[in-house]
């Protein structure tokens, strides 16, 4: 369901990561993304509960649940609000863990996270802007 997701995990399957996958059972990654990672030999897991892979995190990815992407409206409030990333769940983070997010988020992180030095999301879209104004310049001739 999420663009984001499937076009990270086809560029990590550039180094050598570890990849765990954090989802209800009706937004699983698509068989076909997966098994891409699964010949890569890349090490992955799946689970439903973040908790189960937080601790060792290095990069903690969150998007958010797109309503838009779901042509069943009662499917989307069953999953919409399937976990939150709180202050509790970054306690059981490492202390140089990093959370991103592409941003809008509508729930999926508590707003007190953002004071978090962990947070990278802001510094992120910030940066997205950046590297999108110079791609455009490139491709105008302006650089």
């Amino acid at each position: 369901y999420g663009r984001t997701v499937h076009s990270l995990t086809k560029l990590l399957l550039q180094y050598n990561v570890s990849l765990r996958f954090v989802a209800p059972e009706i937004l699983r990654l698509p068989l076909k993304v997966m098994n891409e990672v699964i010949d890569s030999g890349l090490n992955v897991r799946e689970t439903h509960d973040v908790a189960d892979v937080i601790e060792n995190a290095d990069v903690l990815y969150v998007t958010r649940v797109q309503k838009e992407r779901f042509t069943d409206l009662a499917q989307y409030e069953e999953v919409k609000n399937y976990y939150e990333i709180t202050p509790e769940i970054m306690a059981m983070a490492k202390k140089k863990m990093v959370v991103m997010h592409p941003l809008p988020r509508v729930g999926e992180i508590h707003d007190t996270v953002d004071s978090d030095p962990r947070a990278a999301y802001f510094r992120q879209v910030r940066n997205g802007m950046y590297i999108r104004m110079a791609l455009l310049a490139g491709v105008l001739g302006r650089a």
